[in-house]
């Protein structure tokens, strides 16, 4: 028989030697780069990606350049975090093959690569935590015809051509209109950088040299808040506009009739499955290669709705 002082000291040796639990989740490290930080967006992708990685008692960093333009200010976020050996990286990209050769670097050292918001045009991803946006612009250019009554020139206001969110967004909507809607004219597409600045200048350019438009669809946060202000300060409310995303100025735009509805999505969500599907790699477990996140349109007949407000941010 053992004595009870061995019996005791052979727990304590043990306690020495074997991690407390969780200790090996603590020492994950993954981190999120995404498109930017500007918008409040990414805050509450942050949000969701915070909320997993206190689920699954892992560190993550979460970062992204001054504005959505700065695709080399990207890449070297991306080089340093690569540099710091993660055991799996978020990755947003700004433009869909910049990043290729890092994250080729990235599947070559065997670090799971999770995409979120916005792909890459690779398979090195292991999933890609995503909105439908093509479905998503399709169902703006909808909402945008039924509120023309079919017919009418419209213009789009994109934040970017190089992002899939960008490319998929502008496509989707412009091939929606194409298809189904014959007596709608899209007379422009014009791109505002993601910034509500840039994008309001856009907007007064636009309705300057068409005085007869009736519609813009704006494809992100600060291009749609760039689109109100340009309506507004040109004085033409008379305009439909369908922005994407949300935010304060989308919401109170949207109550005041100034704006007849948009598109959102779930950012919380984005954030939260990057982080667990980038945990299940590291783990060996499976992963879906699309996460769709899902979306909504809103106005101001549901936007105190539960489910709709639960997706939406200030």
């Amino acid at each position: 028989m053992f004595s009870r002082r061995f019996i005791l000291g052979a727990i304590s040796a043990l306690a020495m030697t074997v991690p407390a639990a969780g200790s090996y989740a603590q020492e994950l490290y993954i981190p999120l780069v995404s498109k930017g930080f500007q918008h409040q967006f990414w805050q509450a992708v942050k949000l969701g990606a915070e909320k997993a990685a206190d689920e699954e008692g892992v560190r993550i960093t979460f970062e992204g350049p001054d504005n959505e333009t700065m695709v080399d200010r990207q890449i070297d976020m991306l080089s340093a975090a690569l540099a710091n050996k993660p055991v799996a990286l978020g990755f947003a990209a700004l433009d869909s093959q910049a990043a290729i050769p890092l994250l080729r670097q990235a599947q070559e050292a065997g670090i799971p690569v999770v995409a979120f918001d916005s792909g890459v045009d690779s398979d090195i991803p292991i999933a890609t935590a995503t909105t439908d946006n093509v479905a998503a612009a399709g169902l703006a250019a909808d909402k945008m015809a039924e509120k023309l009554g079919g017919k009418g020139k419209v213009a789009v206001v994109a934040h970017d051509q190089t992002s899939r969110t960008g490319i998929d967004r502008r496509d989707g909507f412009v091939n929606r209109i194409g298809e189904k809607y014959p007596d709608i004219e899209i007379v422009t597409i014009q791109y505002g950088q993601g910034d509500h600045l840039k994008s309001t200048e856009v907007t007064k350019a636009i309705l300057t040299a068409n005085p007869d438009l009736k519609g813009i669809f704006g494809t992100n946060e600060g291009s749609a808040i760039g689109v109100v202000n340009g309506v507004q300060e040109l004085g033409k409310d008379d305009l439909v506009i369908i922005g994407y995303d949300s935010g304060k100025a989308q919401k109170d735009a949207i109550k005041s009739g100034l704006m007849a509805g948009a598109i959102t999505q779930n950012p919380v969500g984005i954030g939260y499955e990057t982080v667990k599907a980038a945990v299940a790699a590291v783990k060996g477990q499976e992963v879906p290669k699309l996460i769709d996140t899902g979306f909504y349109y809103y106005d101001a007949s549901n936007i105190d709705d539960p489910e709709i407000a639960a997706v939406l941010y200030d």
